[in-house]
């Protein structure tokens, strides 16, 4: 069964609930969530996504993200994407700010959250196909030659100028 999904303004208030098919199809302003896990030395890890994504299989991201369901909050929907693609269980995500992302594929108001975690992950099959932590020069490195999830790496490129430091 598709899931449904709260379709938004430019306000970030909810006009209507449509599937989440429809909402790609029609490439309606939605809301996400995107979480940059972090472990103590301050590495951020980076996943390469599945190839069977609907949105952008393959590429690399440095941000667990998920769409935010119908009448679900940003708080609670970073929670659970942390916990169902790394299995992240215990520690609250910091919100850190919302970024607006308007592409051919994707157009959304993202609340981006940071969280440190030592311990063990447990990747999602269906979501991860790899994973590991890197250093931010390690990252911006590859991103010579990878392919880096669109409105991820916009968000990144954010994070890097105005909240890397904290």
């Amino acid at each position: 069964m598709d899931e449904w999904v709260d379709i938004v303004d430019e306000d970030d208030q909810v006009q209507g609930r449509t599937t989440r098919r429809a909402m790609r199809q029609q490439n309606l302003l939605h809301r996400c969530v995107a979480i940059l896990c972090r472990n103590s030395q301050g590495q951020i890890y980076v996943h390469r996504r599945t190839e069977q994504k609907d949105l952008f299989p393959g590429m690399f991201d440095t941000f667990v993200a998920g769409t935010v369901s119908a009448g679900e909050h940003y708080d609670h929907a970073a929670r659970r994407e942390i916990a169902e693609e790394l299995g992240i269980v215990g520690p609250i995500p910091e919100a850190l700010f919302r970024y607006r992302f308007e592409g051919p594929h994707t157009c959304s108001h993202t609340a981006v959250y940071r969280v440190t975690w030592d311990g063990k992950l447990q990747h999602q099959a269906s979501e991860i196909a790899w994973g590991d932590y890197m250093t931010v020069a390690e990252i911006l490195e590859k991103s010579a030659t990878w392919r880096f999830v669109p409105d991820g790496w916009a968000i990144f490129q954010h994070y890097l100028r105005a909240h890397q430091s904290q």
